[in-house]
């Protein structure tokens, strides 16, 4: 008997029918490898992604992202390692695996020549649901992503944004309870980027799991429930935003004077406590770690050697810190790494 179809706004939360009890998380990677010849671009990554969240994958270009996500969207055999998504095995299960995803990779798959409302019903089709359902599907979409007055322009007419919300909304035609986006938002205007974080939001607020691969570190850090960071297809730091943070360094002071006599004279007023100086502006920079105390502190011990003070800011460590600071160490290491292989 053939299952009835069921056409559901995916703002209205992922359906799926599933026998089995769920597993823990919703992605899983073990021991992942994956080289082309004597180039070693995965080498042992783990990730964990527990249902409904989202976590985020940050490395510089060449780290191994789009790689992962191939492998874990079935898209690119791997070498060793075991991949898992909703219990079903990548390698054995691969169409197990493609039922419950849906993939929105870094350019737009769509068909410029159709119009919007076209791809959307030819997926819906391809999805096996009945023209009725497709269309009624297509039309559900089309109002969600705010598509409906271009419906019926061909593709190739869209704006950047545009194209990116059409990409994402084919990839949602069939409810999938996880999605990949693979640098969503690469090239996107300000306005865009953020019409995008508003719709990725709402898929997380009804509870889809999604893996976001991207360059823009304040994304992962507005959208992310945990972040891995990845550099020479190893992973090399995972958290939340908050705990990444930590780990760069406490809050710093950063301090601006008239003239290189004055920094020169505020440098000996408050001795070790200047971690870094720019001769060029005028800068001093202190850690802090309470800032009510510290602040106070710093500028008693100026006012007592009368060191004029332009201005004071204090810095928060942010996750363009946090990735400079572990792919710079990670870089900084590879030499040493180079020269044990070869002995």
């Amino acid at each position: 008997m053939r299952r009835p179809e069921r056409v559901r706004s995916h703002l209205s939360g992922p359906w799926y029918n599933c026998r089995m009890t769920k597993p823990t998380y919703a992605i899983e990677a073990t021991d992942l490898t994956k080289s082309y010849g004597k180039n070693h671009v995965l080498k042992g990554i783990n990730l964990k992604v527990e249902r409904g969240t989202m976590l985020a994958l940050l490395g510089p270009n060449g780290a191994g992202k789009t790689t992962t996500v191939r492998i874990l969207s079935t898209l690119l055999p791997f070498d060793g390692g075991t991949v898992t998504v909703e219990g079903h095995d990548v390698r054995t299960q691969p169409d197990e695996v493609r039922r419950v995803i849906g993939l929105t990779g870094q350019s737009a798959a769509v068909d410029e020549l159709l119009t919007g409302r076209e791809n959307l019903t030819m997926m819906g089709q391809l999805y096996r649901l009945t023209a009725a359902s497709a269309k009624a599907r297509a039309q559900e979409l089309l109002e969600e992503f705010d598509l409906v007055e271009a419906a019926e322009r061909p593709a190739k007419t869209y704006s950047g944004g545009m194209r990116r919300r059409l990409d994402l909304a084919v990839s949602l035609i069939a409810t999938p309870p996880i999605i990949f986006l693979d640098e969503p938002t690469t090239g996107l205007d300000p306005r865009s980027r953020i019409a995008m974080w508003d719709i990725i939001k709402r898929l997380m607020a009804n509870g889809t799991t999604i893996l976001l691969t991207t360059q823009y570190l304040e994304e992962a850090d507005q959208l992310a429930d945990r972040i891995v960071v990845i550099d020479g297809g190893k992973v090399i730091a995972e958290g939340t935003a908050g705990e990444l943070k930590s780990k760069v360094g406490k809050d710093r002071l950063e301090l601006t004077f008239e003239s290189t006599a004055a920094l020169e004279k505020a440098g000996k007023a408050l001795g070790k406590t200047v971690v870094d100086t720019n001769a060029k502006d005028y800068t001093a920079t202190v850690v802090i770690q309470d800032i009510n105390t510290d602040v106070k502190n710093t500028l008693a011990a100026l006012e007592r050697e009368h060191v004029k003070l332009v201005s004071m800011a204090v810095h928060k460590p942010t996750l363009d810190d946090v990735f400079l600071s572990l792919t710079g160490k990670q870089k900084a290491a590879e030499p040493n790494d180079q020269k044990k292989e070869a002995k």
